[in-house]
């Protein structure tokens, strides 16, 4: 019986799967960029030849991007679930927006139950800090809501994704981000028009999450999760309709 030989593992090697368990977890985010090489490489205990040589491998995956005299970057469109062409038909798109609500529903009612149960201390102080910045926008807008509470509203599910622990979860949400705060912005105004209580009951909502989530009630937050998007849902299916009868009234008025 033969023996094949055993292949040296290089250190390069190493690196590279230290690296790569960065992305995956979100330690290092898509368009951001490395530390300088000096700096990286005592940080890994390794040379800087060694560093070089896993960059070098993780750029010929498409996971870095190394930029002459700027330093190394991860890929910027890492992650992205839908180009920006797609973004527009789907903002202009009815029927989109509510899939979009569908499958948010689904998604982060996973995403808060499973933070409820994984979340660590560090988790916990960004959930604090990107519901503060949610809470914050509430308290400054106006009754139309906008561009800075839609950033707000989705930082916070993204804070959330993050202490979920789960890289598909995780990356999934950030490849949505943008979509998802489009259609918060593009939602909100319409349905602060159609209930009064809506900013109410979205402060709310949002605080019994957090606090769940916080408080490591995992089924809560997961019920509260989906109670959430049931209600947005509910909105703006009310809009919709309203818009709908609307727009019969001005056909039969013009004609």
């Amino acid at each position: 019986m033969g023996f094949g030989q055993i292949r040296q593992r290089r250190l390069s090697d190493d690196i590279v799967e230290q690296l790569e368990k960065m992305i995956l977890e979100g330690a290092l985010k898509a368009g951001g960029r490395l530390p300088a090489e000096r700096a990286l490489a005592e940080q890994f205990g390794v040379s800087r030849p060694s560093l070089r040589e896993a960059i070098q491998k993780l750029t010929a995956k498409g996971l870095l991007v190394s930029r002459q005299g700027g330093g190394n970057y991860v890929a910027e469109n890492l992650g992205s679930t839908f180009s920006d062409p797609l973004l527009q038909l789907l903002e202009n798109s009815p029927d989109a927006q509510r899939d979009l609500l569908e499958f948010r529903h689904t998604l982060e009612a996973s995403c808060a139950y499973y933070a409820a149960l994984r979340a660590t201390d560090l988790d916990r102080e960004r959930l604090r800090e990107a519901f503060d910045a949610l809470q914050d926008c509430y308290a400054r807008a106006e009754e139309g809501g906008g561009a800075e509470e839609g950033a707000a509203d989705a930082n916070f599910h993204l804070a959330i994704a993050e202490a979920s622990h789960n890289a598909v979860l995780l990356h999934t949400i950030r490849g949505l981000f943008d979509l998802v705060r489009r259609n918060v912005v593009i939602n909100i105004g319409g349905m602060y028009k159609q209930r009064a209580e809506t900013r109410e009951m979205l402060i709310e909502q949002h605080r019994e999450l957090y606090e769940a989530i916080v408080e490591g009630r995992a089924e809560e937050a997961r019920s509260v999760s989906s109670r959430h998007l049931m209600y947005v849902q509910e909105v703006l299916q009310e809009v919709r309709e309203q818009e709908a009868r609307a727009a019969r009234a001005e056909r039969r008025h013009n004609l």
